[in-house]
């Protein structure tokens, strides 16, 4: 490999071939890489001395689910004992709390449950919107569009206009994994293909709905797959039509396995924060279409996510007031408002508090009671 030509086509933000993207991952010394990703993250967000975060809080819409993934000790049958449905009094709560601490969404996930279709969902997101106008719905992850569409025998498309009229206004990145079916058949049997995981993506991209894109890495993928992974985010990404949003930011964490069957297994997770930067890097480099990648605190603490800062991430995710999928396997790190904005500043940089749009917010966040 040429590694002057590879380092100017990053720079002139040109797509890499497979070949070159691996190359970069596997070879290039970790403060070549991370100096070219910070290069190329300076040359492309509007403002490189800021970074932005968000307030927002994740509520499970219900813990059923018959994906089997066999990295999530959060979902149960439907006939578990602790199986349960978020109820409207329990939204209300949730959200009046979070508008207390200055977030304007909530991040709303669920899993595959058998039991509710189309019909559920739209009447969830009317009632949210009409009891809480000022609160955005970023909600369903593309695994679980696909599902309520199966089981509602509707389209994509047709699933995707209807919860849009209920309120929906963006879809998060979740479900994505590896995006290889390989991988996907042996950590989660029952969850949609990566080419249905796509055809969510790209539908809703063609509907100019605001989405993001994830990698959760660490388990059973090889370092190919990684790399296969992200060219085919920038591939779709390079199908949205001009002037729709398409993926507005990439986010990758590392799995984690205390108590998931994966660890039963013999699949156990080992954080290496040198391993995360580089995928932090790569991500910055050959996602050339994908302006925000966002460093995840939640998994992978605050040090090495402040390092992410200066190897290409320039967003420094949310508080998440609330969370259980990831917390429950292991995850155990935490911020409220003023810590975020903290350790954005030792970081070197200025905290800028945005939206889901990555538009800037002006309000003066309480401080949480965690």
């Amino acid at each position: 490999m040429n590694s002057d030509t590879i380092f100017r086509k990053a720079l002139d933000r040109q797509a890499l071939s497979f070949d070159e993207a691996l190359w970069l991952y596997e070879t290039v010394p970790p403060g070549e890489l991370f100096h070219l990703a910070d290069t190329v993250r300076r040359n492309t967000v509007a403002d490189p001395g800021c970074v932005t975060w968000q307030i927002d809080r994740n509520v499970n819409i219900t813990n059923v689910c018959i994906s089997g993934c066999k990295f999530c000790n959060f979902h149960c049958r439907p006939d578990g004992p602790a199986a349960f449905v978020t109820t409207a009094a329990e939204y209300d709560g949730k959200i009046e709390e979070t508008l207390r601490l200055g977030g304007d969404q909530l991040l709303l996930q669920g899993g595959l449950h058998p039991r509710l279709g189309i019909d559920f969902y739209e009447d969830l997101f009317r009632s949210l919107k009409a009891r809480h106008p000022e609160i955005r719905l970023h909600a369903l992850g593309a695994p679980e569009v696909y599902h309520i569409a199966r089981i509602s025998r509707l389209s994509v498309h047709e699933t995707l206009a209807r919860l849009r009229d209920a309120g929906l206004d963006s879809l998060p990145g979740a479900g994505a994994e590896i995006l290889c079916d390989e991988v996907r058949r042996r950590i989660s049997p029952g969850k949609p293909t990566a080419v249905q995981w796509c055809e969510v993506m790209r539908e809703a991209h063609r509907m100019n709905f605001p989405t993001s894109a994830t990698m959760m890495y660490g388990h059973v993928e090889t370092p190919a797959q990684r790399i296969e992974h992200l060219l085919l985010l920038r591939d779709l990404q390079a199908e949205c039509p001009t002037g729709h949003y398409g993926f507005i930011a990439f986010i990758p964490w590392i799995f984690c396995s205390d108590g998931t069957q994966l660890e039963r297994e013999g699949v156990r997770s080992h954080f290496s924060p040198l391993e995360y930067l580089r995928i932090i890097a790569v991500s910055r480099i050959v996602l050339n279409n994908i302006r925000n990648i966002q460093a995840s605190w939640l998994t992978v603490g605050k040090a090495t996510a402040q390092i992410a800062l200066h190897c290409g991430a320039n967003d420094f995710g949310s508080i998440m007031i609330e969370e259980h999928v990831v917390s429950s396997a292991g995850a155990r790190n935490t911020f409220d408002a003023e810590g975020i904005q903290q350790a954005i500043r030792e970081a070197g940089f200025t905290p800028r508090l945005r939206d889901q749009l990555y538009r800037e917010r002006t309000c003066r966040p309480a401080t949480a009671e965690r």
